[in-house]
């Protein structure tokens, strides 16, 4: 129906939310953390991950377990009505039904959950949090996914708002008149949360949750649920997640290669650039139409963010502080000085 989602250029920097500014991509000293790293901390993806980082850290603060950290910070986005592609208010599938996909794993005991192409439920995390806990498997789907939500006492929730119901009938109209659907991912039209945490004993936790490609074929299923695609964490090691077009970071297991390029002494800023550059020397499509971000964060909380995409913005918190940061974008210049075209 379409092949590509098409991401924009973001303007400069303007004046955050919490009191945070945007801050400039350290690319002179791209792998320094300047000041000690206090626990624990949190990274994700997108300028709105920073509300997501909050609460996470906020859960810890009361007495919550990094597990309910990861869920109760991502449960932020999946119930932002404005946010086009996370939880409720999600962009529809090409059928008008809101489509679901969400993962989480924990670092201690390297389990795992998933739900993918489920409906009717507002936090996914949760669902994918009960299958890691409550079942033998790692991932449910579809209207498998649904009922055992519905059967563990979730609530059925209408997950197609007003607005998105305008979106959808004018979809229609241009698909009916053979016009193709363009997809913008910007500080406006939002992606993929990915949330990464390390408490003080280095042990490491994330998630991930999205409604996937807008308008997308029913069924449809991204990177983002994907053990080793859209998330990937080894507690010897590191994690790492993905935001972007999901189709082009599962062919390659984007995240696990990053977790890997960190098990071989890279910092998680270079295991992400180097893991970029891999894929391109593979892809045929240019940087920007490749449209992958991705964050990372080791053991010892030091953090890394790089993309395809210009205007990939990324948030961090710890104790001290909560920021959003412009993320490193790699070019396709970038790409041939490293070597790789």
């Amino acid at each position: 129906m379409f092949k590509r989602r098409k991401f924009i250029q973001a303007t400069s920097a303007t004046a955050l939310t919490s009191g945070s500014m945007m801050a400039k991509t350290d690319q002179a000293q791209p792998h320094s953390n300047p000041k000690p790293v206090k626990f624990p901390r949190f990274i994700s993806t997108w300028k709105f991950g920073q509300a997501v980082n909050e609460a996470a850290l906020k859960t810890v603060q009361e007495g919550g377990s990094m597990l309910d950290a990861i869920e109760k910070g991502i449960w932020v986005a999946e119930a932002d009505a404005q946010n086009a592609s996370v939880g409720l208010g999600g962009i529809p599938a090409a059928n008008g039904r809101v489509q679901l996909d969400a993962c989480l794993m924990t670092g201690p005991d390297h389990n795992a959950g998933a739900v993918a192409g489920i409906e009717d439920i507002l936090h996914p995390i949760s669902v994918a949090r009960k299958v890691m806990e409550e079942t033998i498997h790692v991932m449910l789907v579809g209207d498998g996914a649904r009922q055992f939500a519905l059967d563990h006492g979730f609530q059925k929730t209408d997950l197609l708002t007003d607005e998105q119901k305008k979106n959808y009938e004018e979809y229609l109209k241009k698909a009916a008149a053979g016009k193709k659907e363009k997809q913008e991912v910007d500080e406006d039209h939002h992606d993929t949360i990915a949330l990464l945490g390390v408490d003080e004993e280095g042990n490491l936790y994330g998630g991930c949750s999205t409604s996937g490609w807008g308008f997308k074929v029913p069924g449809r299923v991204g990177d983002s649920p994907i053990i080793g695609s859209g998330l990937y964490l080894d507690n010897e090691v590191g994690g790492a997640g993905a935001t972007g077009i999901g189709e082009n970071v599962m062919r390659h297991c984007a995240s696990f290669m990053i977790v890997e390029e960190m098990r071989h002494g890279a910092s998680p800023q270079q295991a992400i650039e180097k893991v970029i550059q891999r894929i391109a020397k593979k892809d045929p499509l240019d940087a920007e139409k490749l449209a992958i971000n991705f964050v990372a964060i080791n053991k010892k909380g030091e953090i890394g963010a790089a993309g395809t995409s210009k205007g990939f913005a990324y948030a961090v918190t710890d104790p001290d502080s909560s920021e959003v940061r412009e993320a490193k974008a790699l070019t396709d210049a970038d790409i041939v000085e490293g070597g790789n075209r």
